[in-house]
């Protein structure tokens, strides 16, 4: 049965109906509404007491769940089904950080030879055992990729920067822009540079295409063939078209067709984590994770914090109409959390047809977008407090202030708090309505202790099993991504006529062959 064709779905809805006041400003004041509805794993503090949720609304979201068989699912995804039905994969992400227990003996046993390959590549980096052609140990690493295979360990590497235990400078190349591509190698050393390329498929276009420049930066500067293997490092699954560019063996480490893109941070994907914080605090990163992996298979529904942000997430979507979510980090350290989860949430479950195949006759995936506090503020905020769209928002705050700057961090809380205290109760204004704010916003607030390893483990892992449950909720699958090749496909006609000339045999539609012919002749009239 159809998600919202099942009697919870239809109890939801005239819960919502039913409403006719604001309910922020009334549930803020319960006195224990702050105990009921805060919950902790890993070190993070995540508080619903702003979700515009009675007990009511809490029982019929939990009772949803229920009828969608989450329990069975969450299950089947721990146990190995191949629960991404389109591409007949399983999801066993949990597996990389030791949080599925009873996934498959010879795959956990695969899982940590790997690791333990990575935790000597990383060590003798870091230690200058391993170097470069010249034997000068490396100085700067890039990591190519692009997505999945890159968006996760720039987060982590940039956020937990206090963390740091090496001296290595980590860059990040990802856009096909050969701006970006001459950013990341500017001034760098070829003897002290080493190359991480990470493509799962190893013919992902904009990592082929960065990874070949990158090949022809150093033969230009090194004339040395032979030193290719001592400065690249390739992870994928794809390890044949790997050494054909020219990877050793020793240099290669493999992913599994069961660990998505977006979720394999936790596998060799993330050896520039490994090498910039060291086995110590890698290891803690990890260990947040699966605190997390065991609090979501454990706790009960009303206390399992990414269920509940799933179950938030979908009253406030497909219930009170809210169109977009944003994401709020007051930490500056955390100013590349909003990309990361765009592509975690929208590349996972912006999609329109069921498990089945059918088309979804309701809302799944809402925009997802934001930014570091408290400069947003002072841009789109007042679009947030006066506008006319419904939203949501998760506000992030570190408790801990790093910096021993106490006046800069306890503005920088206090202003957090306001903004979400501003959300919830509005301001009645009578006498100037331009003055008017609405409020009676759902939001979220979690609460970092520190921002170490386990807590940001814990935290990314959250939004990962949150994912799942929203695809649980909506019947969909979260693990395949069929909308992104279809610009791919049509991008490869295109370069062939922008490197050419017109091809009658390519058609294209006028408009398309129009812009083809000015930029064509825009570029011809430059070269004269």
């Amino acid at each position: 049965m159809a998600a919202q064709d099942t009697p919870e779905w239809k109890t939801l809805s005239a819960l919502a109906d039913a409403r006719t006041e604001p309910v922020l400003p009334t549930l803020v004041n319960h006195e224990h509404r702050s105990k009921d509805m805060s919950f902790s794993v890993a070190g993070c503090l995540f508080d619903f007491s702003k979700q515009k949720a009675d007990e009511k609304v809490l029982d019929a979201l939990i009772a949803l769940a229920h009828a969608q068989q989450f329990n069975q699912r969450t299950v089947a995804m721990f146990t190995g089904e191949k629960i991404n039905t389109s591409e007949q994969r399983a999801v066993l992400h949990p597996a990389l950080r030791d949080g599925a227990p009873d996934a498959p003996t010879l795959l956990k046993q695969s899982v940590t030879s790997v690791r333990q390959r990575m935790i000597e590549s990383a060590v003798d980096i870091r230690s200058g055992n391993r170097a470069g052609y010249t034997n000068k140990p490396f100085t700067d690493i890039v990591h190519i990729g692009i997505g999945g295979s890159h968006l996760g360990p720039e987060l982590v590497v940039k956020a937990l920067a206090a963390h740091k235990t090496t001296h290595i400078n980590i860059h990040f190349l990802a856009n096909i822009d050969a701006g970006d591509f001459e950013h990341a190698i500017a001034n760098l050393n070829p003897e002290t540079t080493l190359f991480i390329v990470v493509s799962k498929s190893f013919n992902t276009l904009e990592t082929q295409i960065n990874a070949l420049s990158a090949r022809s930066w150093f033969l230009e500067r090194t004339a040395n063939r032979d030193a290719i293997a001592q400065h690249f490092v390739g992870v994928t699954s794809n390890l044949a078209a790997a050494e054909e560019f020219g990877f050793s063996e020793e240099n290669l480490f493999p992913i599994w067709d069961w660990v998505g893109g977006r979720f394999s941070l936790w596998s060799a994907v993330g050896l520039p984590v490994l090498i910039a914080l060291g086995p110590e605090n890698y290891s803690a990163f990890l260990s947040g994770a699966r605190e997390v992996d065991e609090h979501f298979t454990s706790a009960p529904a009303e206390q399992n914090i990414p269920l509940m942000s799933a179950l938030f997430a979908t009253w406030n979507t497909n219930f009170l109409g809210t169109e977009s979510l944003a994401i709020l980090p007051y930490d500056q350290r955390l100013d590349l959390l909003t990309d990361f989860l765009q592509q975690l949430e929208m590349e996972s479950n912006g999609k329109s047809v069921t498990q089945e195949g059918e088309h979804v006759s309701h809302t799944t995936m809402p925009v997802l977008w934001g930014g570091v506090g408290t400069n947003g503020q002072h841009a789109y905020h007042q679009f947030l407090h006066q506008g006319t769209r419904r939203y949501a928002a998760d506000f992030i705050l570190v408790a801990q202030d790093p910096y021993q700057k106490s006046e800069h961090h306890n503005w920088l809380t206090a202003n957090a708090l306001a903004q979400s205290q501003a959300m919830a109760v509005g301001l009645s204004s009578p006498d100037t309505p331009q003055r008017a704010v609405k409020g009676d916003h759902p939001t979220t607030t979690i609460v970092l202790e520190e921002l170490g390893p386990r807590q940001l483990g814990g935290l990314l892992a959250v939004f990962e099993h949150k994912v799942f449950c929203q695809g649980v909720l909506w019947d969909i699958n979260s693990f395949d991504q069929w909308g992104v090749e279809l610009g791919k496909a049509l991008a490869k006609p295109i370069y062939a006529e922008l490197t050419q000339e017109n091809n009658p045999d390519i058609e294209q539609d006028c408009v398309t062959r129009a812009l083809i012919d000015h930029i064509k002749q825009a570029q011809n009239t430059h070269r004269t």
